[in-house]
């Protein structure tokens, strides 16, 4: 996050833990946490409709993973309206779901300025 993202947390050690314990293995689950944790280093809250689906490379690049239509539809089952993707994910993997926006970016620093703006 330090390198690819300029979130200062170089310094800092950091432990996720997930509610009740759950064990997350899921490679999908890597945009949500790094999100999470720009969140509480800027001391700013995520907008609560947002979802974040993605993996994260070494250079700081967003990855696809599978199954994103099944995923952006039980997000929009359980009330998201805003829906944060790789920019590598094809269009035609995206369901067209009505109240939901679809936002891409193609690194974890686009994600992070997606929903944190510097400016705001």
């Amino acid at each position: 996050l330090h390198r690819h993202a300029g979130v200062a947390c170089q310094d800092q050690d950091v432990f996720v833990n997930a509610v009740g314990g759950v064990r997350i293995s899921e490679p999908a689950a890597d945009l949500a946490v790094a999100l999470a944790m720009a969140s509480s280093f800027r001391d700013r809250a995520i907008d609560p409709g947002t979802v974040a689906v993605g993996e994260i490379g070494l250079s700081g690049e967003l990855r696809s993973v599978g199954q994103f239509e099944r995923r952006l539809q039980e997000a929009a089952r359980l009330g998201f309206n805003r829906v944060i993707v790789p920019g590598s994910v094809s269009r035609g993997a995206l369901p067209q779901l009505p109240g939901v926006r679809v936002l891409r970016a193609d690194t974890v620093g686009e994600a992070i300025e997606t929903v944190l703006p510097a400016d705001a």
